[in-house]
């Protein structure tokens, strides 16, 4: 079949691999109809992971069921079927207790598994015509038949749950003001998850205009490009002192705003991990909390000094001491929230599509790969179809 496969910094190709077996009585095989691709996707693309050549990228996957392994219970042949980027067991500590993100079992040594990842286990990816899933039956989501809602549905993967789990992370009440920095397909989700929840004040802080008008346009919220001003400041002269609370959609690849911009394509000289979290230490109020849902990791071979390169970042931890924030961080237990999100589509009560600009065959996936890296305008999130 088949797929995309990392071949080193910023370099995949479609290839032909074997195509998956059910390995386990619990598993079943997904023929793929929607495979996304995500901005964490591109820390493996960009060299900035262990990642070595060979791997099969993507988490965000949904299809067809096509095999059916003989313990699996609740799914059969022909079941549309959207699966969590988590891989998990469903019955270890963590996975009772609803922290699916955080499996014990799945990926021994480490916290959490997912498809097409480095070190979070041995899952191949579904950027490809077919997937294997394991602990089906706790894992596939079912979708009603046909071809509605395709793209919605495929964000239920990961980026409509992530977003809505960092709104979550921040314990965002109604009534309540919320910053969200990033702009990507992530940030545009907890913006617009702020708007389903009844935020009273949303802003939303990016650099990429496109960007900034969709979460305008789709999620009532104030746009804050922060290569015009200092974006804690524009915040606060707009709602008058400091937000309830905060979103960290960016991670550890965060653009500091006091370098040069230089041109329009994304330059990694300008990066700072720790700029978003000290941003929003300072853009919410006394007392308030910031959800970190942004990637950030033990290592990193690209980053830009020694002490970020093995994970520690300089925040001002003082200040947030000082002003008695709370803060809560980690990858989204999908599973927490894909079904009722699920629901809500289908009752016309969410349309997290606005977020979708591109949809295209799998052989177009390494030049998508290269304008979504270049953090290109209108360039939001891309959808592959094997």
């Amino acid at each position: 079949m088949n797929a995309v496969v990392y071949k080193g910094p910023h370099d995949v190709e479609v290839e032909e691999v074997d195509e998956p077996e059910l390995q386990h009585p619990n598993d079943v095989i997904v023929e793929i109809t929607t495979s996304c691709i995500c901005g964490s996707d591109l820390h493996m693309y960009e060299g900035r992971t262990s990642a070595d050549p060979g791997i099969v990228f993507g988490h965000e996957n949904m299809g067809v069921v096509e095999e059916v392994g003989d313990g699996v219970d609740t799914l059969e042949e022909g079941d549309r079927v959207v699966m969590p980027f988590n891989v998990a067991c469903g019955f270890c500590q963590n996975c009772e207790n609803g922290y699916t993100g955080f499996c014990t079992n799945v990926n021994p040594g480490f916290a959490g598994g997912a498809y097409g990842y480095v070190a979070m286990g041995p899952y191949m990816g579904g950027q490809a015509e077919k997937l294997r899933v394991p602990y089906a039956d706790f894992n596939a989501l079912k979708l009603p038949e046909g071809d509605e809602h395709e793209d919605a549905f495929a964000l239920l993967a990961d980026i409509f749950p992530t977003g809505w789990h960092g709104t979550r992370l921040a314990d965002l009440r109604p009534g309540e003001s919320i910053a969200i920095y990033g702009a990507g397909p992530v940030g545009l989700m907890a913006a617009y998850s702020a708007k389903i929840q009844g935020a009273s004040e949303i802003y939303v802080v990016d650099r990429v205009d496109s960007r900034l008008e969709l979460a305008e346009q789709h999620c009532d919220a104030m746009p804050i490009n922060f290569e015009e001003a200092d974006p804690v400041e524009q915040i606060k002269d707009a709602h008058g002192s400091g937000v309830d609370k905060g979103v960290d959609a960016v991670g550890y690849q965060a653009i500091d705003p006091e370098t040069d911009p230089g041109d329009d394509a994304y330059d990694p000289a300008r990066e700072n991990p720790a700029v978003v979290l000290n941003q929003l230490i300072h853009t919410v109020r006394p007392t308030g909390k910031l959800g970190i849902p942004g990637l950030y990791v033990p290592s990193d071979p690209g980053a830009p000094d020694e002490m970020a390169a093995q994970g520690r970042l300089g925040i001002d931890f003082g200040k947030l001491f000082e002003k008695g924030q709370k803060l809560g961080t980690g990858q989204c237990n999908v599973k927490n929230y894909n079904r009722q999100l699920r629901d809500m589509i289908i009752e016309g009560r969410a349309d997290p599509t606005f977020v979708v600009s591109h949809r295209v065959g799998l052989d177009e996936a390494p030049e998508m790969y290269e304008r979504f890296d270049n953090r290109e305008e209108g360039v939001t999130k891309v959808l592959l179809e094997p």
